[in-house]
């Protein structure tokens, strides 16, 4: 596909997935390869090789850094992503926000320092689509 790399974070996301739903609450460290989703609560740091997915509704108390990180949720804590940050309008970051790229959903709350690694501008965008993160 010829626009690859200007596809949004959440249009691409697949592979071995692990999974906290709504509702649930976990305490501790995350590391290793893969993909991770979650709709609950996390509290403690997470060292990803691979795409994490914070949906709305979803929070993390702590330190995140995964290879593309899509934030909807509420984090409390640095957001480091390797390649690419997608922070959408429902998102909420206390704390810095760092990326090769990033993207800020018109609407979303940074309450840190945002730092970009690559060669790429800031892109601000207008959330079209609905219930997705």
């Amino acid at each position: 596909m010829a626009n690859k790399d200007k596809r949004r974070l959440m249009n691409e996301q697949g592979g071995d997935t692990t999974y906290l739903g709504e509702g649930v609450r976990f305490v501790g460290n995350f590391s290793g390869n893969g993909e991770l989703i979650i709709r609950g609560e996390v509290e403690g740091d997470c060292d990803l090789n691979g795409p994490l997915t914070l949906a709305r509704g979803g929070s993390w108390k702590g330190r995140i850094k995964a290879t593309r990180v899509v934030v909807g949720g509420t984090i409390q804590g640095d957001v480091i992503a390797t390649e690419r940050l997608e922070i959408a309008a429902t998102a909420k970051i206390d704390g810095s926000a760092r990326g090769r790229a990033i993207t800020i959903a018109e609407g979303a709350i940074v309450q840190g320092e945002v730092g970009i690694s690559g060669k790429s501008d800031l892109i601000v965008f207008h959330e079209k689509r609905h219930n997705e993160t």
